[in-house]
C-alpha cells in the first residue's frame, strides 16, 4: 500500500519533512483522490486551503510559490462553479411561504 511505502521512506530516512513537504504530499493526495471521488466540492475546498497554505508557508522558492498561488485560485474557481447555487427568493415566493405558514 502507498501508505507503507511512505511509512518506509520515513523511517528510512530517519529525517522529519518539513511542514511544506507534507502540505505538497498531502496536497497531491487530496488532488489524486478528487478525479475518482466525481468531483466532490469538499475536497476540492480542503485541496484549494491546502494550496493556499503552501503559498503562505516560510522558505518555498518564489517558482513553488507562485505556482501554489495559481493553482488556488484555479481550485478556488473550480469550488465557485461546484458550489449549489441557492434558488430563487424573490418577494412572490417568500409571500407564498408565508401564506403557507399562516
Amino acid at each position: 500500500m502507498v501508505t507503507d511505502t511512505m511509512d518506509n521512506a520515513l523511517l528510512a530516512s530517519g529525517d522529519l519533512p518539513s511542514q511544506p513537504d507534507l502540505l505538497v504530499c498531502a496536497t497531491l493526495h487530496l488532488m489524486s483522490h478528487y478525479t475518482t471521488s466525481g468531483g466532490c466540492v469538499k475536497l476540492a475546498s480542503v485541496i484549494e486551503r491546502h494550496l493556499k497554505a503552501l503559498a503562505a508557508a516560510p522558505g518555498l522558492t518564489p517558482v513553488l510559490r507562485a505556482t501554489c498561488q495559481q493553482l488556488s485560485e484555479q481550485w478556488e474557481s473550480v469550488v465557485e462553479r461546484t458550489m449549489p447555487r441557492p434558488g430563487k427568493s424573490g418577494l412572490f415566493s417568500k409571500f407564498m411561504i408565508g401564506t403557507r405558514l399562516a
